[in-house]
């Protein structure tokens, strides 16, 4: 007569294992069984965040007093102008602070989706930090909203009417920033070289990013504001509805 005996190191997981094979189910996957699909919820929050972006930035052109000849050289006027556009700056505010957190979401998500392949070198890690750094700026932007809003609705001594021309100045310019969104979207190429995202996705940010990125190192720094947010609509999403062979478990 033969006896066998087993002595396992941990009789939990026998018994779940044990479990698993009796009932059919369980949380360990079957061989040959398709893998669930993987989230697309931080590439839609991308898709809010350029929108939102997109509607800052307009909103903050809207507040334009300081650009008027008509009122150039007149601090005071200036100053009540912009007293005027007090829905129009809270607007700015709440759209750039949404766009912003939205932006930080789709950077993490960018991250983990440009380390799920090979290959991708520092792309993920300067494709995260440039977008993490425009909603940095686009938090500065809308730093001074507060202060010059409340002001403005206190009566004329509340604010210095040459703060408020600076202030003017600043959402006119601060927010259109996006120079470090251009610097993700050539990152994003750089991974599409490598095979790590799709080809035309990798495409959008070597010309739509790029082109962001020479307009922010130019003089002409605001007009990344243009371009950026457009970048960033356009590949979340593609991330989001493009990028089918990578969320089902297949090669991207």
């Amino acid at each position: 007569m033969t006896a066998t005996t087993s002595n396992p190191a941990r009789t939990d997981r026998t018994d779940r294992l044990d479990r698993t094979d009796r009932l059919g189910r369980g949380s360990l996957p079957r061989p040959g069984a398709a893998a669930p699909p993987l989230p697309r919820a931080w590439a839609l929050t991308g898709v809010a965040g350029a929108i939102a972006g997109a509607g800052a930035v307009v909103a903050s052109s809207l507040v334009a007093a300081v650009y008027d000849p008509a009122l150039a050289g007149d601090p005071e006027r200036i100053a009540e102008a912009v007293g005027d556009r007090a829905p129009v700056i809270v607007a700015f505010h709440v759209l750039g602070v949404l766009g912003a957190v939205a932006t930080i979401v789709f950077a993490a998500g960018l991250h983990r989706r440009l380390l799920a392949r090979p290959g991708a070198g520092l792309a993920p890690s300067v494709a995260a930090a440039g977008l993490l750094g425009t909603a940095v700026v686009t938090i500065l932007g809308t730093g001074l909203d507060t202060e010059f809003l409340f002001a403005s609705q206190a009566g004329d001594a509340a604010a210095d009417p040459h703060a408020v021309v600076f202030y003017n100045h600043w959402i006119g310019t601060v927010p259109w920033c996006w120079v470090l969104a251009g610097l993700a979207g050539v990152a994003v190429w750089r991974a599409a070289r490598a095979g790590v995202v799709p080809t035309w996705i990798g495409r959008v940010g070597l010309v739509l990013g790029g082109l962001t990125l020479l307009l922010g190192i130019s003089p002409l720094q605001y007009m990344a504001g243009m371009t950026g947010p457009v970048w960033l609509l356009v590949t979340a999403a593609g991330f989001a509805v493009g990028d089918r062979a990578h969320r089902h478990g297949a090669d991207a």
